[in-house]
């Protein structure tokens, strides 16, 4: 059933506040707690981002929604790379006055050595990909054929390596040579490799449910033996764009995903910087991005989620 108001999705947690375990950093949607010296606890809050800032307006139940849609695809994925999850109930580890701050929202994972990238596939040229595209027939200098359409898949899935930014800037594209030089030839072979592997065994399953994944990010540390891990989230509408397959056929894209968002801010002249961040979303706008993110949990998950319990 289609949500009508934002009361109906109870109340948002923009940020949470725990007193049982120590504050890590707060990342443009997650808080991360520690959890003893190699656990972390990460709770998705409500909060929204775009062009790398923080919106005012949180988006009730989104932090449900991620959470869930992550730990369906780390489950369905796990036989491709090994990921962060410990298994264990995030409830275990804080005090019985905050499960209600992180029941349904939060992961248990393993701390690891982050690795300083974010590794994007590529299905279609669309975002970043189709300006640079548009200005000259590359995506982070790999040549493409001229005279595609952002409607019109490419022929094999490309990996367009990104810097990750901290809060308030943004992430840059740059080129693979310059992920072999920060990563290693070896590790930045293996990144590119792994999630190409990922993104195909996710889009084939996504196109069984009616979606098309246009473009995604990955996000990989080390463990203590130096394996790769797959960690943060994955495959969300946070970090994926998600087209309706059908609509996609007739040369239409309708999307359960933030670009509609970008849109939205785009065409109120807002692009980034210091006034986006104090920006205040109608809430039309808030409820449309439940929807699409609950729309596409359905759709993948098998199941709607994101409201208040």
């Amino acid at each position: 059933m289609t949500t009508t108001s934002l009361a109906d999705l109870g109340p948002a947690v923009p940020r949470t506040s725990l007193h049982s375990l120590p504050l890590i950093a707060r990342g443009k949607v997650r808080d991360l707690y520690a959890v003893g010296t190699d656990r972390m606890l990460m709770v998705a809050s409500d909060r929204l981002s775009a062009f790398d800032v923080v919106m005012k307006a949180p988006v009730p139940g989104k932090g449900r929604l991620l959470t869930q849609m992550a730990l369906f695809w780390f489950d369905k994925l796990q036989g491709i790379v090994p990921n962060h999850l410990t298994g264990e109930a995030p409830e275990s580890v804080v005090a019985a006055d905050e499960v209600s701050q992180v029941a349904g929202r939060s992961m248990l994972v393993r701390r690891l050595t982050p690795l300083p990238c974010e590794a994007v596939v590529r299905g279609y040229i669309v975002g970043s990909g189709w300006k640079e595209y548009s200005a000259s027939g590359t995506v982070c200098g790999i040549a493409l054929p001229a005279g595609m359409a952002m409607t019109q898949p490419l022929a094999e899935p490309i990996f367009t390596p990104a810097t990750k930014a901290a809060v308030g800037d943004h992430d840059e594209n740059i080129a693979y040579a310059q992920l072999e030089g920060i990563l290693g030839a070896a590790r930045a072979a293996e990144v590119r490799d792994t999630a190409i592997r990922l993104f195909q065994a996710a889009s084939a399953y996504a196109l069984t449910r009616g979606l098309v994944i246009a473009d995604t990010k990955f996000e990989f540390g080390l463990d203590e033996h130096g394996t790769l891990t797959l960690m943060d989230e994955v495959l969300t509408p946070d970090s994926s764009r998600f087209w309706q397959a059908d609509e996609l056929a007739q040369g239409r894209i309708k999307a359960y995903d933030k670009q509609p968002l970008r849109d939205w801010l785009s065409s109120t002249g807002v692009t980034g910087g210091a006034e986006q961040a104090a920006l205040d979303l109608p809430d039309a706008v808030v409820l449309g991005i439940h929807e699409r993110y609950a729309t596409a949990c359905e759709l993948l998950c098998g199941e709607r989620a994101g409201a208040a319990a």
